[in-house]
């Protein structure tokens, strides 16, 4: 596995891959990775002939209260685990070699409405950083495929619109979630979990699970799933901060023209912000409500 620290090294033993035929696919990270990331290189394997590999804590999608400068960095644990996988490059750049300039004055990409509510409304401006970032490293490695984990829901849907309304020529692969025994969406911030914490986080899951069933059961009260699993996960010890059943597609509210669900959550554990979804398809065949659990 070879490492590049600048766009213009990189890029040119891209073009050198490309030249011979190859085709390139692209796993942006940021690094702590886990069986999860891991999994999302398997997938970049299978769609590719070369596999690059980004590490980059984006300081540009982290709020001014967020966790930046505690954010998990083990990189040596990481290119252990990426040579291990096969990756054949990795992706090491400083904050100076993408914003070269500084973030203020740094162009920026933003998705309007899926980018408003959800994640979105809680960190304002986070999505906004996520696509810049996704935008300027699509265009570094000019790859033919990117693969993301599905547990980022509406980050997978925002970049998934950016590269629609962009043109950019990349087929977007989103893997499924990756988790523990018990259901927890595997995160790099699950090593922020203590003990007592950690034995409560798989609550979040299973309300999701809860959720989807009532809902394929033909139960459409929305709004009152909606609170009923926010008064669950509270009295579990998580802080909701949202629980929300939309459409997958355009992540709004519900209509007869929904043909996939997906309900998303973010709460917090003590310090620390879990998110999670689960989905649901829409029989086309059969009356509204009649849904077939994913």
């Amino acid at each position: 596995m070879k490492t590049y620290s600048t766009a213009a090294s990189l890029r040119a033993a891209i073009n050198t891959e490309k030249r011979s035929g190859k085709t390139i696919a692209f796993v942006p990270t940021m690094g702590n990775l886990h069986e999860g990331h891991l999994r999302l290189v398997q997938h970049a394997k299978q769609h590719a002939d070369i596999v690059v590999v980004s590490i980059f804590v984006n300081p540009l999608q982290f709020g001014a209260n967020e966790d930046l400068s505690n954010y998990p960095r083990t990189l040596a644990a990481d290119k252990e685990k990426l040579f291990a996988e096969g990756a054949q490059y990795l992706f090491l750049p400083h904050a100076s070699e993408i914003y070269p300039e500084g973030m203020d004055s740094h162009t920026k990409i933003s998705v309007p409405e899926l980018s408003d509510n959800h994640c979105g409304a809680s960190r304002p401006g986070h999505f906004t950083g996520v696509a810049t970032i996704v935008a300027k490293l699509f265009n570094i490695v000019q790859p033919d495929t990117a693969v993301f984990g599905e547990k980022d829901f509406q980050q997978l849907s925002v970049i998934r619109k950016m590269v629609s309304d962009l043109c950019m020529p990349i087929n977007i692969i989103g893997v499924a979630t990756a988790r523990a025994q018990d259901g927890l969406a595997l995160s790099s911030r699950n090593g922020y979990l203590n003990t007592e914490q950690r034995s409560i986080a798989p609550t979040l899951h299973r309300v999701l699970q809860e959720t989807r069933e009532a809902i394929a059961c033909g139960y459409d009260s929305y709004s009152n799933l909606e609170q009923h699993a926010k008064i669950s996960l509270n009295k579990a010890g998580l802080k909701s901060d949202y629980f929300t059943i939309c459409d997958a597609r355009t992540l709004r509210p519900i209509t007869g023209d929904t043909e996939e669900v997906v309900i998303l959550a973010a709460a917090k554990l003590g310090t620390t912000r879990l998110i999670d979804n689960v989905t649901l398809n829409v029989n086309p065949s059969a009356d509204w409500g009649m849904l077939a659990a994913n």
